[in-house]
């Protein structure tokens, strides 16, 4: 089937997670993903382990499927010519360099768009291309920290805690993502490229919507509270005879619902709990009477009490358990591949899935330079011997 950005060329200048998880989406959806790197040592994940399978990074591996990889220096005046004419006939950048990176190679955006007016730029960096902060680099834990995401994460007497993934630079990722459909879409309206200035503070703000929302109607910051919701009771986790439970009783209906199920029609209809907004105000009370019924119960036990009637619940899964899980893999969430150095391996799937142009996982992270002879050719009509040059002279 056609994929609904196969004809879209894509010079990828990122390394590392957000810029790297932007170009998969992209190339997960069909676009041409070009993927610059370093002559030698490419982007900075091909060193992050263990675990490396059979020499090769298994976190590069997990974001930089379905690319082609090219090695060119960009510290040589000639790599910079190559890195012009790979612009020209390109639709989309994208890069996560420093703020003014680009600029001292001689691509910032007001030089690119005037090598090809159509060319749509996107820069994503850890506070945006404006601002006090601009020229600070951004890291995942460090943007967490400072995107109030930590504050609001961990036990309530604890210390706050970073999410269990890289979720800052994932998030930035996705964003950039958006934004460079949506200037596609602009394009096909007005002809034109245009800059798109992603900060991962921004996409952190962005993601506290209803904790925003709470300190600009109380004048107060919410903080941690554990898994528990700060408007939603009981919406946590609970502990069972053998693990741990989630619920989230997400209505008044859903409650009472629990309630007849788990034999607490008492507490339905007691004033303190009757409605959602009694819940939140006494939820300390609420859970102190509900961790003794949750802890009869294995947590199976539970999901096969719960789930029939319409109760969501569900148990804490490992990373192995969801990698393995039947309705994770009915949806094609881990595909195995053949890579050429590490051998098989499994990658995570296309989250979205659309029904007549579907994406897909069609070929393995590329070894380092391993297309950039194959690139030259393509897009730059480069024959063997001046592609042998260039290897010669150190440019790729």
């Amino acid at each position: 089937m056609p994929k609904p950005l196969e004809d879209i060329k894509v010079v990828d200048l990122t390394r590392v997670l957000a810029g790297p998880y932007c170009t998969m989406l992209l190339a997960d959806m069909g676009a041409d993903v070009v993927k610059v790197e370093r002559p030698g040592t490419g982007d900075d994940t091909r060193g992050y382990g263990p675990p490396f399978v059979n020499g090769e990074s298994a976190y590069f591996m997990s974001v930089n499927r379905n690319k082609r990889s090219v090695t060119l220096n960009l510290k040589d005046e000639q790599g910079q010519r190559i890195l012009g004419r790979l612009l020209e006939t390109a639709d989309v950048v994208v890069e996560n360099f420093r703020p003014g990176q680009m600029e001292s190679f001689g691509f910032g955006y007001e030089t690119a768009k005037v090598l090809n007016p159509r060319l749509i730029y996107c820069s994503i960096s850890g506070y945006g291309h404006t601002g006090p902060n601009a020229q600070l680099p951004g890291y995942d834990l460090i943007i967490q920290g400072e995107g109030g995401i930590a504050s609001l994460t961990g036990d309530a007497d604890g210390p706050p805690y970073k999410v269990g993934t890289s979720q800052a630079d994932i998030v930035a990722g996705m964003m950039a993502f958006q934004g460079i459909l949506l200037a596609l879409l602009a394009r096909t309206q007005t002809g034109g490229g245009q800059k798109i200035d992603i900060g991962m503070l921004d996409c952190q703000v962005a993601l506290l919507t209803y904790q925003a929302g709470i300190y600009f109607a109380t004048g107060e910051s919410p903080t941690r509270a554990g898994n528990r919701h700060p408007t939603i009771s009981p919406y946590e986790t609970f502990p069972c005879r053998d693990g741990y439970l989630n619920l989230a009783c997400g209505n008044d209906s859903l409650w009472r619902s629990f309630c007849a199920v788990a034999g607490l029609e008492a507490l339905a209809n007691d004033q303190r709990f009757r409605k959602n907004s009694d819940r939140v105000q006494n939820s300390e009370q609420l859970r102190a009477l509900l961790e003794p019924v949750m802890k009869q119960k294995t947590t199976q036990e539970w999901i096969e009490t719960l789930r029939p009637r319409g109760i969501p619940c569900g148990g804490i899964q490992s990373v192995k358990e969801v990698c393995g899980h039947p309705q994770v893999l009915a949806r094609e969430m881990a595909i195995e591949l053949e890579h050429p150095k590490a051998g098989p391996i499994r990658v995570t799937g296309v989250p979205i899935k659309l029904s007549d142009t579907p994406g897909a996982v069609y070929s393995p992270p590329p070894v380092l330079g391993e297309h950039t002879a194959e690139v030259m050719s393509d897009w730059l009509y480069m024959s063997a011997a001046e592609v042998d040059n260039l290897y010669q002279a150190g440019v790729v």
